[in-house]
């Protein structure tokens, strides 16, 4: 044993193990600065994790960034002339806006990068090597596996048109019921297969596979999968299209990594050759970054599982609701209903621990993991983007996000639209979509007052019967979106948990569908 284990932090001592793997695999150190000119991040966004750059000039004036990423800065620097394959690792700081807290963070990564004319073996190697890499960190690990080139050219077999984004969008929520509605009954039984949890065996994908570009793919992401199965890997490694977001820089393998007792991921990368491109490298390029940061905690995070499944319900009448739906679908703990202050609430039969949380704050309990699922209004979901998965709508609270103004409004588009909601992010969207100049006005009550005093022409705001508007002169005049409770889960805690979580989201909607017969 190293005698400075009992003293080194949990991301200390992965950092050295990490170092050796990568050196015995013939990886060199790369060392950079702290410091890059901003150009390099403004001309290449969508690449980047977050959009949060800190910039500063230097003593001459030059506008630069602290780091928010690494791999750029390794790319600038490759040399493809001279044809040879490059890799590299590093441990570096970046300073970005963390996934959990939103606010700017200094960030402590490890990762590698492989570049050049790449091969199978060495894409599987560096598969093996993102194995290994969590392995050293924990016993307890899972590795999802996804393509985007895959993804990408079966969604284009499919011809959705229009509906792509949504298909898209329900395919990385795991929401099947989501798919249903974006698409056409043809393109659904086509694509759901694509929605499911784990799948090592790629028969069902290669079922829906014809074009040439989706069939090369396929047999990349089954090499992989093989070779990792060859090695001993294959019950840590799944297949989840979920992970593959809509970068146009990657063009590849795309992977994840989760640990039990992290709330997030704690490893990501993927095969990025369109990002080389752009940058005027005629080569290939793959690699990850481990998150050490998340380490923090791990010890006291990592637990014995006892086998619950920790659901958050909204305080009030939709979380009784919501209740009552998982207790029809098997899942009671008659105590929930009981009158007092207790918040914590247990049936070690079912294997499900309830507790109540102010509406607003589910998708926050979900997202850091205190709750392995939770219900949460679609309001919440859009305003302030948690990183969950959206599994189901419970058909629950129903209304909708609506724009509003006084009796007989008529917008004079000459004018910047003076806008009142507390929603700011879902009226923005909306509004940027119509391409419509507007005023935001943040208010957190009586937003109906806003249009009647003068404060702003129209609102944004939820509207159930249209009462309140009615009594004050009001009147809805657009649909945002509808609304309605989702059932939503965290996506590391979905990687360990899946079985029972599935189990309750398919008691539930079994529910669902009896109602509606």
């Amino acid at each position: 044993m190293n005698p400075f284990d009992s003293i080194l932090k949990n991301e200390e001592r992965a950092v050295f193990a990490l170092r050796r793997l990568y050196r015995d695999y013939g990886y060199a150190p790369y060392k950079m600065s702290k410091f890059e000119e901003y150009d390099l991040y403004s001309e290449n966004k969508d690449f980047l994790v977050s959009d949060g750059i800190i910039t500063f000039n230097d003593a001459r004036g030059k506008l630069l960034a602290l780091k928010p990423d690494v791999t750029l800065s390794i790319l600038k620097n490759f040399n493809s002339e001279n044809g040879t394959l490059q890799k590299y690792y590093y441990n570096e700081n970046v300073y970005r806006i963390s996934e959990d807290s939103h606010t700017f963070k200094e960030i402590m990564q490890t990762g590698l990068e492989c570049i050049g004319a790449l091969s199978q073996e060495n894409i599987s190697e560096v598969i093996t090597l993102a194995v290994e890499s969590l392995s050293l960190i924990s016993k307890d690990f899972v590795l999802n596996l996804s393509h985007a080139g895959l993804l990408s050219a079966l969604l284009d077999e499919a011809n959705l048109g229009y509906s792509r984004k949504k298909a898209e969008t329900a395919i990385r929520q795991r929401n099947a019921d989501a798919l249903r509605q974006a698409v056409s009954v043809e393109q659904f039984e086509r694509l759901r297969v694509l929605t499911e949890n784990d799948c090592t065996d790629l028969s069902k994908i290669r079922a829906i596979a014809s074009n040439e570009a989706a069939l090369t793919a396929l047999e990349e992401l089954e090499t992989v999968v093989s070779d990792a199965q060859k090695k001993g890997y294959g019950k840590h490694i799944r297949i989840d299209f979920s992970i593959t977001d809509s970068s146009r820089y990657y063009s590849g393998v795309v992977f994840k990594g989760f640990i039990s007792g992290v709330s997030t991921r704690v490893l990501s990368g993927g095969r990025y050759d369109k990002l080389m491109q752009k940058m005027g490298r005629n080569a290939g390029a793959i690699g990850f970054a481990v998150y050490l940061d998340s380490l923090e905690r791990l010890e006291e995070n990592t637990k014995e599982d006892d086998g619950f499944v920790n659901v958050a319900l909204p305080k009030g009448r939709l979380g009784e609701s919501v209740y009552k739906m998982f207790e029809a679908a098997g899942y009671e703990c008659p105590a929930v209903m009981e009158k007092g202050r207790k918040l914590i609430f247990e049936n070690p039969e079912k294997k499900v621990r309830y507790f109540w949380v102010k509406p607003s704050d589910v998708s926050i309990y979900v997202e850091r993991g205190a709750a392995d699922i939770g219900v949460a209004g679609k309001d919440i979901l859009l305003e302030y983007e948690p990183d969950v998965y959206e599994l189901l709508d419970l058909r629950l609270g129903v209304c909708r996000m609506a724009v509003a103004a006084r009796k007989g409004f008529l917008d004079d588009t000459s004018k910047t639209l003076r806008v009142a909601t507390k929603f700011t992010n879902i009226a923005r969207g909306y509004y940027a979509e119509k391409c419509r100049e507007i005023e935001m006005i943040h208010l957190n009550g009586s937003i109906e007052l806003a249009p009647i005093l003068g404060l702003s022409d129209v609102i944004v705001d939820i509207v159930e019967t249209g009462k309140t508007l009615l009594e004050n002169d009001l009147e809805p005049i657009e649909t945002v979106v509808p609304i309605s409770a989702r059932l939503i889960a965290n996506r590391a805690s979905f990687q360990f948990k899946a079985k029972k979580i599935e189990e309750i989201k398919t008691a539930v909607q079994e529910r669902l569908e009896k109602k509606d017969d």
